[in-house]
């Protein structure tokens, strides 16, 4: 929605400026431009853990994930590719202590440390993350184009937003070279699946440098109606306009119809196997999300010792669904219920500048930003969600989308906001490190009703800090530890309603200590963490008068966290990681003045783990893993709660030359019928069954 209001100009300007000052700068440069060097080295047999890899999320100093006191962890492109992980949820929940939680009504969701959801749990691409929007968050979801997944747990980022409690997960690009290639890649398997990529890189004139990546996929997932299909395109371009000034542009589509699919009703309280495949939706239900973005970065190297950025973005979101979403089955009618008929539709508008300089003198390395934006938000929905209707079990014609409720735009927000931070890296010697950052974020949300409701302004703010120490004792070990604090909003941002605008941001406080080593020249790596993490002001009743709603709430969580890399022979590679999370509600009182003290969240599992034992040689490549996930509550009453699972995968891999592989990707050998999810008490969204997919990528 076009908002008049004077605020929404106030951060364009300074952004402008910015731009200009920069862009006279470069002019001033010499004439001479010339693209900087890049140096590519060889892929190893075996990447490990990344260890002595530069990590991109926890820190914008250009730091290792050995030096980082912080949890860390990345995915390359290879890797996810060997082990045929096909959207980035597959390959982000191979990380350690990382749950699964996506639903067609959040889009991509995860669970990590005690707290779910994408209010608790950031989502980036490229270190820009679009506000989240009534909880949903839709991409990235597949992993083609990009070079690596980042991983950083608990509220550690004070460079990527106001450090959310849980997680921040980072889709890094592949970046333009100058050096041509060209990959692509083509595959087909079980559900009527299809998908290809194609991925090229080369110079662009004399100092420039170009990268496209198209990807799109389609399947039926084994699902009655469960048609699916994505589609992106993603363009980068870097160009040196002087020596010392560069630019970089990134412009971005993509499309997603997900599977309209919200969950299999529960028979006698469990899942029945006799429903698996059967989709209760109704047929010309929708889901559709749209998502544009550009990005337009010049950097300027003022100095050796000093460069000076500014990064200016431009999103869109559209999203639309139209389902039937509550199921439940009556065995005396032996029939389901379907009510909920749901149409909602999200047309989200976000303009973002980072101006952002960075020292680097040696023993010091500094970075200071300010980040400004603002976000215009409509929301459209057929509130209050009326239509029921029952079909039989199985064999039943779906019917079509019919409620009483007409679809009209219910109300708009237009979001202001405004961060600055600093980051210190000190070495204090060869042995010991010292990180330290600081953010402050404001925000100023405007919503106006759409049906003549009343309005309102709310004003929020927080401060997230993080101190930490790293020492090395030995030059392949390190021992950390660090204190850090963040936030995160009781709901949405963009989606604030007149009830929950007097809240404040919650408060979140962590303190962290591990070890990172790597043995036998980098043949071994192993970390591990233990962590306690508190979050206050979450919303609860008022003790004193149940009928109100405060913010005295707080839960706390505290876990241990292992992962290692061994290789084992020179062709075969060890890899497994575990979590265990102790997670409760210190204090919170629910309706009916029933307290959850002492219970578990929901959707956080005691424990999880992952592994994978991978071989590589002679022009082969073969792996199997198995993925554990505990017991979870769906509910803070503790009253219900999905079954504990594991699923067992394997991969088959040739070099037919140097320019061609095939591979084949084999899913839940074991046919494992599970819960991924809840949706509600009364319908769980099942696991993928047993399935292959044969692909075959090309590089040249």
């Amino acid at each position: 929605m076009t908002h008049s209001s004077p605020a929404c100009s106030t951060p364009i300007r300074p952004i402008a400026t910015a731009i200009a000052l920069l862009c006279v700068s470069g002019a001033w440069a010499q004439q001479t431009a010339v693209m900087p060097t890049v140096t590519v080295q060889g892929a190893l047999a075996h990447e490990g853990m990344g260890l002595q890899r530069q990590n991109a999320t926890a820190s914008r100093l250009s730091l290792t994930a050995q030096e980082l006191p912080a949890s860390v962890e990345s995915l390359s492109a290879d890797t996810m590719q060997s082990r045929g992980d096909l959207q980035v949820k597959d390959a982000v929940t191979r990380t350690t202590g990382l749950t699964d939680i996506s639903s067609p009504g959040n889009g991509v969701a995860y669970s990590a440390r005690g707290f779910s959801g994408n209010g608790a749990i950031a989502q980036l691409e490229n270190g820009q993350r679009p506000q989240v929007a009534s909880g949903t968050a839709t991409y990235p979801s597949d992993p083609w184009g990009y070079e690596y997944i980042e991983v950083l747990r608990g509220p550690s980022s004070v460079v990527y937003g106001s450090g959310t409690t849980g997680a921040t997960i980072n889709a890094v690009r592949k970046a333009p070279t100058r050096a041509a290639s060209l990959e692509a890649m083509a595959g087909i398997g079980g559900g009527r699946a299809l998908r290809g990529g194609v991925g090229a890189t080369g110079a662009l004139g004399e100092n420039g440098a170009f990268r496209l990546d198209a990807y799109a996929d389609r399947g039926d997932g084994m699902l009655d109606r469960g048609q699916a299909r994505h589609g992106k395109v993603l363009t980068s371009l870097s160009y040196a306009l002087t020596p010392e000034l560069d630019l970089d542009m990134q412009l971005d589509h993509l499309e997603q119809k997900p599977q309209r699919y919200f969950g299999t009703p529960l028979v006698n309280g469990g899942i029945a196997g006799a429903l698996r495949g059967q989709n209760y939706n109704v047929g010309d239900a929708d889901i559709d999300f749209v998502d544009d973005k550009a990005v337009a970065r010049l950097t300027w190297r003022v100095a050796p010792t000093l460069t000076i950025s500014n990064e200016l973005a431009y999103m869109t979101a559209r999203r639309n669904w139209r389902n039937a979403e509550n199921y439940v089955y009556h065995a005396a009618a032996d029939v389901v219920e379907r009510s909920d008929y749901i149409a909602i539709q999200h047309d989200q508008e976000q303009t973002g500048n980072r101006l952002e300089a960075r020292w680097d003198g040696g023993a010091n390395r500094v970075a200071a930003g300010w980040e400004a934006a603002t976000v215009n938000f409509t929301h459209t929905n057929n509130s209050p969600y009326g239509g029921a209707s029952s079909v039989a079990p199985t064999g039943f014609k779906p019917g079509l989308f019919d409620s009483p409720d007409p679809l009209r735009p219910n109300f708009s927000t237009h979001t202001v906001t405004n961060a600055l931070y600093v980051e210190d890296a000190y070495k204090l010697g060869e042995r010991l490190l010292l990180l330290a950052g600081l953010r402050h974020d404001r925000y100023k949300v405007e919503r106006v009703s759409l049906l003549g409701a009343a309005g309102f302004t709310s004003t929020l703010q927080s401060t997230a800090a993080r101190l930490g120490l790293t020492w090395k004792p030995a030059a392949d070990t390190s021992l950390y530890g660090q204190f850090s604090s963040g936030s995160d909003p009781v709901t949405s941002l963009l989606s604030l309603n007149l009830s929950n605008s007097r809240y404040q941001l919650t408060r979140s406080r962590q303190v962290e200590g591990g070890v990172k080593q790597s043995l036998a020249n980098g043949k071994a790596e192993w970390t591990a963490a233990l962590y306690r993490i508190r979050k206050d002001d979450i919303v609860t009743r008022d003790p004193a008068n149940p009928a109100l709603s405060i913010q005295g709430g707080a839960q706390s969580s505290q876990g241990v966290e292992i992962g290692a890399s061994v290789a084992l022979a020179p062709a075969w590679l060890l890899e497994a990681n575990a979590a265990y999370t102790d997670a409760s509600f210190d204090q919170l009182i629910e309706a009916g003045n029933v307290s959850r003290a002492g219970n578990r969240p929901a959707d956080v599992p005691k424990t999880s783990a992952n592994l994978w034992l991978s071989y590589r040689a002679n022009g082969w490549r073969a792996g199997t893993g198995a993925r554990y996930v505990g017991e979870r509550f769906i509910d803070n009453g503790n009253t219900q709660s999905l079954p504990a699972y594991t699923t067992l995968d394997a991969t088959l891999g040739w070099n037919v030359n140097r320019n061609v592989q095939v591979q084949l990707n084999l899913r839940n050998l074991t046919d494992k019928l599970y819960a991924s999810t809840s949706y509600s008490a009364s319908q769980y969204l099942l696991g993928d069954r047993r399935h292959a997919e044969l692909t075959v990528q090309w590089r040249y």
